[in-house]
C-alpha cells in the first residue's frame, strides 16, 4: 500500500464556518473550513499511512488569526516526525506576500518558482473614509460614539484618521508586525533584526530570497513533487479536507466511531458575522452570515439542559452588531455556566464590540495573537439623505404624532433635544458595557474603562491587558474545555449546535425553541444590507467595530 501525501491547497480560499444558506453553501461547496484543515492535520499526525504534507500557498488572503491556526497545526504535524513542504509560484506580485510567507515558515522547507518573488514588504492598517463622497452627494452624517477610539463612525464623519484612530492603527500594525517577524525569525533560524532588515529591502527576487535564507529551493510544481517522490517513494496525493471527511479505513476506526457506548459531548456553538435579534441567517447572495440571538440562546439553553453535553466551546468570528442581541447571548452564557458546565470562548479572526460582549462572560477566553478584539464602545446615528434625494427629484413627506416619532428619520436632522436623547442612550449603553465587562473579567471599572473607549486590540495586546486569558486557536480552546470538564480530548464527541439537516429545515417548527434554532429560509434580504455597506452607509447595531479597517 502506497503512503498518503497530504495536500494543503490554500489557493482556493478557506472558510471560517460552513455557509448556512443553500445558495452560499453551493457557491462554497468545495472550500474547506479552518477547523477541517486543523482537525485533518491533527489526525494525520497519528496516522501511519500519512507520510508527508505539501502545501500550495497563495490565493485569497487569509486573516492573521487563520494563518496562526494553520501554523500551529503544521507544527503539530511536524512534531510527529513527518516532513512538511510549502511551495508557491510567488509570495505576492508587487507586494502582498508578507502573511503568506509567514505561514510558509511553519514548514520544514520552502520552494518558490524561479520567476517568482518575495513580496514581504511589511504590514499596513488601512481605513476608508467616505465623508467627502457624502458631502458631494448631499448626505449629512450625524453620529455619536463612545469613546474616541470607536472609529466606525469616523468612516462617515471624517476625511482622514483622527489622532486616537492613528494611534490605535499604529499599534495594530506594530503588534501584527512583531508577531510576523518573530515567527519568520524562528522558522528560518534568523534573528529578528535580520528579518526586519530583509523586509525593508523587499520585494526580492526568488534567487535573492534564497541567498537571504528565506527560501530553500527554486523550482516549479513538478520539481517539488518529483523531489517528494524521491524522498518518500510512490505516494497517493489527497487533499487534507477530503482526508478529514472520509470514513473509517480500518475495523478499529469503525468500532471507534460507533455511537455506542455514547461518548461525552462537547458542544460547539458558533457566533459568525453580524449579531442581530432573531434567527441565524446566511445573508443574501451578496451578504455574509448573520448570527441571530434567538438561535444562539436556544442552543445555549439546549446545551445546559442536555446531560450528555459536558462542556461548550463558543466559537466567535464577529465584528458585533445589536446591543440587545449581544446582551441576550451573554445572559444565556452566564446561565449555562451556572449549571457547572465550562464555557470556553474561542476567538477567530475578529471578536470585537458585540463579538467581545458575548465572549467576555466565558470561563476562559482564548484568542490568537493576531485576532482583532476589544472595541468596547458604542455608536449610533444616521445619515440624512433628504438633500441627496432632492437633487434627483425624490421627496418624502410624513405626518406623525409624538415629539420624537421621526427622530431616526433619514429625512431630517436631529433636533437639539433629540441629540440629547441620543447622547443619553450612548452613555447608558457604554456604561452598561463597561460595567459588565469589568464584572466578567474581574477588573475594577476604572481599569476596564482605560482598556475600553472603543479601542481595538490585537489578541496579543488584549492578552497582556487581561481582556483575553490565553493565546491559541480552536484546538487549544477545545483542550481547555475537556480539561475543565475532566474529559479526555480523544474520547469525546464534538457536536455542532444547532445542527439541522435539509429535511429538518423543510418541516414546520413545533415550538418557539424549535423555530429559534432553525435557520431562516433563503431570502434576498442580504442584498440591500450588503449594498448599503459597500456604499459606506451605517452598519446595523450599536455594538459594531470599524467595518473598513483592514490589516494587510
Amino acid at each position: 500500500m502506497t503512503g498518503i501525501l497530504l495536500e494543503l491547497d490554500l489557493t482556493r480560499g478557506v472558510l471560517e464556518t460552513a455557509p448556512g444558506s443553500p445558495l452560499a453553501a453551493f457557491r462554497a461547496r468545495h472550500l474547506p473550513t479552518v477547523r477541517e484543515l486543523v482537525a485533518g492535520l491533527r489526525k494525520a499526525a497519528q496516522d501511519e499511512h500519512v507520510v508527508g504534507l505539501v502545501a500550495h500557498v497563495g490565493g485569497p488572503a487569509l486573516s492573521l488569526a487563520q494563518v496562526q491556526d494553520l501554523r500551529a497545526a503544521v507544527a503539530g504535524f511536524r512534531a510527529s516526525g513527518k516532513r512538511a513542504v510549502a511551495w508557491t509560484e510567488s509570495f505576492g506580485e508587487v507586494g502582498g506576500g508578507t502573511v503568506p510567507y509567514y505561514l510558509a515558515t511553519a514548514f520544514d522547507e520552502i520552494w518558490v518558482q524561479p520567476s517568482g518573488e518575495l513580496g514581504i514588504t511589511g504590514v499596513s492598517v488601512q481605513a476608508t473614509f467616505v465623508r467627502g463622497a457624502l458631502d458631494k452627494a448631499g448626505v449629512i452624517p450625524q453620529f455619536g460614539k463612545r469613546r474616541e477610539y470607536k472609529t466606525a463612525v469616523d468612516t462617515f464623519t471624517e476625511k482622514e484618521m483622527t489622532g486616537p484612530a492613528r494611534e490605535m492603527a499604529s499599534r495594530l500594525a506594530e503588534s501584527a508586525y512583531e508577531q510576523i517577524v518573530a515567527g519568520i525569525a524562528e522558522g528560518r533560524s534568523l534573528t529578528v533584526e535580520q528579518v526586519r532588515s530583509i523586509v525593508d529591502r523587499a520585494p526580492l527576487g526568488a534567487e535573492a530570497g534564497r541567498e537571504a535564507g528565506l527560501v530553500d529551493q527554486l523550482g516549479y510544481r513538478s520539481a517539488v513533487y518529483d523531489e517528494l517522490e524521491k524522498r518518500l517513494g510512490e505516494t497517493t496525493p489527497l487533499l487534507v479536507e477530503r482526508y478529514q471527511r472520509r470514513g473509517p479505513r480500518t475495523l478499529h476506526d469503525a468500532l471507534d466511531n460507533l455511537p455506542w457506548p455514547p461518548k461525552p459531548v462537547v458542544a460547539v456553538i458558533r457566533v459568525s458575522g453580524g449579531i442581530t435579534v432573531g434567527r441565524n441567517s446566511g445573508g443574501g447572495p451578496l451578504g455574509g452570515p448573520r448570527t441571530g440571538s434567538d438561535t444562539v440562546t436556544a442552543a445555549l439553553r439546549a446545551a445546559a439542559d442536555d446531560d450528555k453535553v459536558k462542556a461548550v466551546v463558543l466559537r466567535i468570528d464577529s465584528p458585533g452588531g445589536s446591543y440587545v442581541a449581544s446582551d441576550a447571548i451573554r445572559f444565556e452564557v452566564l446561565r449555562l455556566r451556572a449549571t457547572g458546565k465550562p464555557v470556553i470562548a474561542s476567538m477567530g479572526s475578529v471578536a470585537a464590540s458585540g463579538g467581545y460582549f458575548v465572549a467576555m462572560p466565558a470561563e476562559v477566553i482564548v484568542a490568537q495573537p493576531g485576532t482583532i478584539t476589544g472595541s468596547i464602545g458604542v455608536l449610533s446615528g444616521k445619515g440624512v439623505v433628504r438633500d441627496a434625494l432632492g437633487r434627483i427629484g425624490i421627496t418624502q413627506q410624513a405626518v406623525s404624532e409624538g415629539e420624537n416619532a421621526r427622530m431616526y428619520s433619514a429625512q431630517e436632522e436631529f433636533s437639539p433635544a433629540q441629540w440629547e436623547r441620543l447622547e443619553e442612550t450612548l452613555d447608558r449603553i457604554y456604561t452598561d458595557f463597561v460595567a459588565k465587562a469589568a464584572d466578567d473579567r474581574g477588573l475594577a471599572v476604572d481599569a476596564l474603562e482605560a482598556l475600553a473607549r472603543g479601542r481595538v486590540w490585537t489578541g496579543a495586546d488584549a492578552h497582556e491587558r487581561g481582556l483575553v486569558d490565553e493565546l491559541g486557536g480552536f484546538e487549544h480552546a477545545l483542550q481547555l474545555a475537556c480539561s475543565r470538564a475532566g474529559l479526555d480530548r480523544d474520547e469525546i464527541a464534538l457536536a455542532n449546535v444547532p445542527s439541522r439537516s435539509f429535511l429538518d429545515r423543510l418541516r414546520p417548527p413545533t415550538s418557539t425553541e424549535d423555530l429559534a434554532v432553525t435557520t431562516q429560509p433563503l431570502t434576498l434580504d442580504g442584498v440591500a444590507t450588503s449594498a448599503l455597506t459597500a456604499l459606506g452607509l451605517p452598519p446595523t447595531g450599536v455594538l459594531s467595530m470599524p467595518l473598513t479597517w483592514k490589516i494587510g
